[in-house]
């Protein structure tokens, strides 16, 4: 294994391959000496906040319109805040546990912790300062949902190592990323109850499906440094496996629906969930990493469409 400072074993160069935009926004218009900060907390890439947030609008979503309601518009812009805090907190924490394995795969090298602009202890003061915005939300809601958000920790905390130990790192990451939609659940009903587990279980699906899609970027580095990962378990078998994945998460939204007894139009949102699985399936080019990424990021579409279905639930039921 390499030290931080040592040169990268590579299998691109970084600038074919680099996640790290120079063309964004913060480049732009950030003062410079905040540039490696803003985007060690990712808010030059936007799609793992939309990844990370959706399963809490769903869950508040799909809760009120239970009651035949629409969401309230608190919860969903306190939920919308938390996500930004935490995926920014929980990306720097990666980078921290990673720095020495992202300075040996292309698309990672240029990471501020990786390249050696910020130190591991300026990312943990980011951490420190995004997780007071995060407590903060998680603070503004019932007791039973602070409870069930707090519970989420233990996972964080050991994500990052997933891919040392076991080639499905993606199911942890589903895990984690969807515990949003057992804090959205509770935050409106007060208890923890099926439909929120249901809509939990299909969202991990739903991570499995895009992260393994995302890892097909990185498998010939990842082979290179010794990690692990679902793209590099299923290989040739990645596209049935998906049908797999996608077809367990629209059958368990679909039993957390009517399970909620929610109006039919949800299932107006699940049938675009449909579709869009379908293209998604039909047109992955897992030997192109841009492909690859397209695709990932077209899952904030995923949860727009879900999200439009549960909102006509509540506005007609």
């Amino acid at each position: 294994m390499s030290t931080q400072n040592e040169p990268a074993t590579l299998a691109a160069s970084p600038a074919e391959r680099s996640d790290i935009s120079r063309r964004g926004w913060i480049d732009r218009f950030a003062p410079e000496p905040w540039r490696p900060i803003l985007k060690l907390a990712r808010l030059d890439r936007p799609i793992g906040t939309w990844l990370l947030l959706w399963p809490c609008w769903w869950s508040v979503a799909m809760a009120s319109a239970a009651a035949g309601e629409l969401p309230a518009l608190e919860l969903l812009v306190l939920f919308a805040v938390g996500a930004v805090a935490m995926r920014g907190a929980g990306c720097t924490y990666n980078d921290i546990v990673d720095r020495e394995i992202d300075a040996r795969v292309a698309r990672t090298v240029e990471r501020p912790i990786a390249a050696g602009i910020l130190s591991p202890g300026q990312g943990w003061a980011l951490i420190l300062t995004l997780c007071v915005f995060g407590l903060a939300v998680l603070l503004s809601f019932n007791k039973a949902a602070i409870y069930v958000g707090l519970a989420s920790l233990v996972l964080v905390f050991f994500y990052p190592y997933m891919k040392r130990i076991t080639y499905w790192p993606q199911a942890w990451l589903g895990l984690t990323f969807n515990w949003g939609a057992l804090v959205g659940w509770t935050s409106v009903t007060g208890a923890l109850e099926w439909p929120a587990l249901l809509l939990y279980a299909g969202g991990i699906f739903w991570t499995l499906g895009y992260d393994t899609i995302y890892a097909h970027q990185d498998k010939d580095d990842d082979a290179l440094v010794g990690v692990k990962s679902a793209a590099l378990r299923l290989g040739a078998a990645t596209r049935p496996a998906l049908v797999g994945f996608f077809l367990a998460a629209l059958t368990l939204w679909t039993v957390a629906g009517a399970w909620a007894g929610l109006h039919p139009a949800f299932l107006i949102g699940l049938g675009g969930v449909a579709i869009h699985f379908g293209w998604q399936l039909m047109t992955s080019d897992f030997d192109d990493p841009a492909d690859c990424l397209t695709k990932f990021k077209s899952n904030r579409f995923v949860g727009w469409l879900l999200f439009i279905g549960l909102l006509l639930a509540g506005a007609l039921g």
